[in-house]
């Protein structure tokens, strides 16, 4: 078994991408939203953190989280958000004919991807890139013509906060980075 080693800065932000079992295109239907809405609420409760930046596709999310100073856990926190919303969608989306031993052994249901990406953002250089990167991805993967046409993305708050302007990413001239973020 790999010996896979995290990056434990506390009070750092970071960027994710999260994936679902076998890239399953659900997670923009209303109840799954619903439940993920529900399940990062409960957490955020318990074990606090900002969403800086979040774009929710089909069979992926990618986001901008920052954790309190002094915690560097955001393990246990994407833990019991993954399980909170397999477990609250457990009787529409679970898929018993996708089970293997190695997930009956690890107790997990067949909603979400095992791991998951994350990368520490380094510096306000880094924390723009990746904001971009986030709030284009749906036009890279043709599901919107502009970034201000998908639904379910941050760059709406990020316009009206004037972080943006409002034409932000549909004009040419525009290079974005590939390659990270497992997409």
């Amino acid at each position: 078994m790999s010996r896979y080693r995290r990056d434990s800065t506390p009070g750092a932000t970071w960027f994710f991408t999260v994936v679902t079992y076998d890239r399953r295109p659900v997670l923009c239907n209303e109840p799954v939203r619903s439940a993920l809405h529900d399940a990062i609420e409960l957490t955020r409760a318990t074990r606090p953190f900002s969403i800086d930046a979040w774009v929710l596709l089909p069979d992926h999310l990618h986001c901008i989280l920052t954790l309190p100073d002094g915690d560097a856990d955001f393990s246990t926190r994407w833990n019991l958000i993954k399980r909170r919303t397999s477990g609250a969608l457990k009787e529409n989306y679970f898929t018993p004919e996708t089970m293997t031993a190695s997930k009956r052994s690890r107790r997990e249901l067949t909603f979400w991807q095992r791991r998951y990406w994350e990368h520490r953002i380094r510096d306000d250089h880094d924390f723009e890139k990746h904001a971009d990167y986030i709030h284009f991805n749906p036009v890279k993967h043709g599901y919107a013509k502009t970034p201000q046409e998908w639904e379910y993305s941050s760059i709406h708050r990020y316009q009206r906060n004037g972080i943006y302007p409002p034409d932000w990413g549909s004009g040419g001239g525009m290079i974005f980075e590939a390659g990270f973020g497992g997409e």
